[in-house]
Parts: structure tokens; C-alpha cells; sequence
């Protein structure tokens, strides 16, 4: 990835600017793949959080970034999480070197996903996802490229802000709404699991998603009444070991995406 021209970068934002008129799901494929093209980068993706605080891929350019958001979306780990959750830039220089995300980080390997820079969306105050690039490939990202990729980022979230403006109802819309409507709640659930527990912000927030799957209810449901009660959620149950066979199941899960998605 070569540092990003501030010209092109204008030039970009600009040429962006009236995407929307092409509908939401297509302005925001399109601004993906201009993403990957003026960052030099192999891919880009966009997960916004549904009803579920589940992250969801909203935007991918290529099958090995429809794995990224996937494998996060299934195991809760990964740069785009910690990105969403804790609210700020998170960049890996090389996937294959790192300790974190261990439940992710060997099937984006193996998918020949290594460097990977993520920004968290923000709408009205509200995270509600995160922009990405990924390189097949080691680099290391300086402060310039996470500079661009933010102000690039604006740009995501004035079309996603259309989104939720725009008269008719849409999947994408609704995601927009619960999240902006419910968001707080659910951060101060994760807040409260922080203190009472010792966990980390994105072990709490998974803590309080798998709680919401195991009882089928909304995650800003089991929150609310976790600071009601002042007590864990009933029926919560530990992190998987990460030494199990998920990883096992995952790799076999993900092992067609990336070639079913090929451009």
C-alpha cells in the first residue's frame, strides 16, 4: 500500500459523493472497491452491527474479504471487532505474527488475509460498524494510511447516513436504527461486565451476545436487564476453549467462500 496522494483522496471523495443515487447496497459496494483501488490495497469491507449486535458484512470487494467479515461475525474476534467495540483504528501489520484473535486468526491466514487496518463507523454518536483494508501480504501500516483511511471513512458514513433517511424501509436501514436506538444500553451492559468481572470490553460484549443467543432474545434486552438486575445474565456460559474443534469446524465452514466469491 503506497502512502495515499491527498489529491486522489480528495478526487475520490468527491467522484463518491452522489453514489446513493445508485441505491444503498450498490453505492456501497462501489465504495468499496474504490476504497481497495486508491489504498492499493488487495480488498475492503464494511461490517455495520444488526438487531442482533452481530457484525454484519454489509460491503466486501473479493471472497478473502467476505472471510474476514464472516470468520468475526461467527467467532466474535478480529481487528473489525476490536475496532467496533472499542471504538478506535486497529491495525495488525501481519496476522501470521500475532497473539490476538486466536479464534480468527488462522483462517484469515490461511485465506491469505495478513495485514489488516480497520476504522469503527460512527453514526449520531453511535458506532454502528467498521470500514477495513486487508493486504495478502506483511505491511506495516504508518500513520499517514490510517490518517486517509479515516477521512475515507467519513465518506462511508454520509452514505450510510443516507441509508437511514431515505423513505422506504430497508434490512440495511433497520440495522441502522436499532443500532443508533439501542446501541447505549448495550454499551453500558458491557461497561457494567467490565467492572463487575474483570473482562476485557470486547470479552464483555461477547459475554453479552452469546447470553442473548443461547436465551433467543435480543442482545439490548439481556443488557437492559443486566443493569436492572445488577447480576449476569442467566443461562451465560463460558468462551469456547480455544483448543476445541471450532477452529477445525470454521476452517471447513470457510474453506469454499473465498472461491465462491471470487470477482
Amino acid at each position: 500500500m503506497a502512502n495515499v496522494d491527498p489529491a486522489r483522496l480528495a478526487s475520490s471523495l468527491r467522484r463518491l459523493e452522489s453514489a446513493t443515487d445508485l441505491g444503498t447496497a450498490a453505492a456501497l459496494r462501489q465504495a468499496v472497491d474504490a476504497c481497495a483501488e486508491l489504498f492499493q490495497v488487495t480488498g475492503s469491507g464494511l461490517l455495520v452491527a444488526d438487531q442482533d449486535d452481530m457484525m454484519r458484512a454489509a460491503a466486501v470487494t473479493d471472497g478473502p474479504g467476505r472471510v474476514l467479515e464472516d470468520v468475526q461475525e461467527q467467532t466474535g474476534q478480529g481487528p473489525c471487532v476490536d475496532s467496533f467495540v472499542n471504538r478506535e483504528i486497529v491495525a495488525t501489520d501481519d496476522l501470521a505474527c500475532e497473539n490476538r484473535w486466536p479464534a480468527s486468526r488462522d483462517i484469515l491466514v490461511s485465506h491469505d488475509v495478513r495485514a489488516v487496518l480497520a476504522v469503527p463507523v460512527v453514526l449520531g454518536g453511535i458506532t454502528v460498524g467498521s470500514l477495513n483494508v486487508y493486504m495478502n501480504r506483511p505491511h506495516q501500516w504508518d500513520e499517514s494510511e490510517k490518517a486517509a483511511l479515516g477521512s475515507y471513512r467519513e465518506l462511508v458514513e454520509v452514505m450510510l447516513y443516507a441509508a437511514l433517511q431515505a423513505r422506504h424501509s430497508s434490512e440495511l436501514a433497520d440495522q441502522l436504527k436499532y443500532a443508533i436506538d439501542y446501541r447505549a444500553v448495550i454499551e453500558r451492559g458491557v461497561g457494567f461486565l467490565m467492572a463487575s468481572c474483570g473482562l476485557s470490553a470486547v470479552d464483555a460484549f461477547n459475554l453479552l451476545r452469546r447470553t442473548a443467543r443461547n436465551q433467543r432474545r435480543k442482545v439490548s434486552d439481556v443488557a437492559q436487564e443486566l443493569l436492572s438486575a445488577g447480576t449476569l445474565p442467566r443461562d451465560s456460559s463460558p468462551p469456547p476453549h480455544r483448543g476445541d474443534n471450532s477452529d477445525v469446524q470454521r476452517h471447513r465452514r470457510y474453506g469454499h467462500v473465498a472461491r465462491r466469491h471470487q470477482p
